[in-house]
């Protein structure tokens, strides 16, 4: 147990550090999860997985939440119907697999990639404007679409909401951050409503993990604040290409 911690807990921490930036913190955690318990079931990591993040995302929240203004009258309901998708994406992962979703999120994500490469100032400013009822509805509809996703696959989860937040809000990256923030935390708790009854949460190794996610979620909220939007919009970018090849990878091999 503790040579997979020396393991895991230092993961965690770079897990949520990532994640309280721009999301993708799975893509560091559950690598991490299944090459040191590689004995364990794979539902028990995935869970292990959720109840670590749950907590990293819920300290990144809190401290935005503090600094940045969210429209709460939006996005409130987005994470309400997000929470009604993720349970009912878990609920029908055995029915779709992954292999069928997979080609659709390579095209989705190099659509997002190419359009915020393209376009420099993408999130870099604001627009400041009042969303309207139009904006609700669009909100619960992206909310619902991508805790489904969440639920059902995952990977992106926060990233893929940064980018609607931004292209369809006109968000700036920062208040994009702190929002999907909010919604993910939704997706997050509708998994473990799944996982602890199952008992798919390995205790021993995911509370350890779970204080150091918030650790690094902390340091990557005030990094997230010092760089500002062009810091994230890179990183950001970075990940995008990241979890893209990764998925290209696992789509061919």
């Amino acid at each position: 147990m503790e040579t997979a911690l020396f393991l895991l807990v230092p993961m965690a921490f770079i897990a949520g550090l990532i994640d309280a930036a721009v999301g993708g913190g799975g893509l560091i955690l559950l690598p991490s999860l299944l090459t040191a318990l590689p004995k364990e079931l794979p539902a028990a990591l995935l869970g292990s997985n959720k109840f670590t993040a749950v907590w990293g995302t819920a300290s990144a929240a809190f401290s935005y939440v503090r600094r940045i203004r969210i429209p709460w009258k939006v996005i409130l309901p987005a994470a309400a119907t997000a929470f009604i998708g993720s349970l009912a994406g878990a609920r029908i992962t055995h029915y779709l697999p992954a292999d069928i979703i997979r080609p659709l999120v390579i095209v989705l994500l190099a659509v997002m990639l190419v359009y915020t490469w393209r376009k420099p100032n993408f999130g870099e400013e604001d627009a400041g404007r009042i969303l309207t009822r139009r904006d609700l509805v669009l909100g619960m509809v992206m909310g619902a679409a991508i805790g489904f996703y969440d639920g059902l696959f995952g990977p992106g989860t926060g990233s893929f909401l940064m980018f609607l937040f931004v292209r369809f809000f006109h968000f700036d990256f920062l208040r994009a951050s702190a929002s999907a923030k909010i919604v993910n935390l939704a997706t997050n708790i509708a998994a473990l409503l799944f996982f602890i009854p199952a008992k798919l949460v390995l205790f021993s190794y995911a509370i350890p993990m779970a204080v150091a996610n918030i650790a690094g979620a902390q340091v990557g909220s005030y990094l997230a604040f010092r760089g500002g939007n062009a810091w994230i919009r890179r990183l950001f970018l970075i990940l995008a290409v990241s979890l893209l090849a990764k998925l290209i990878w696992q789509q061919y091999h």
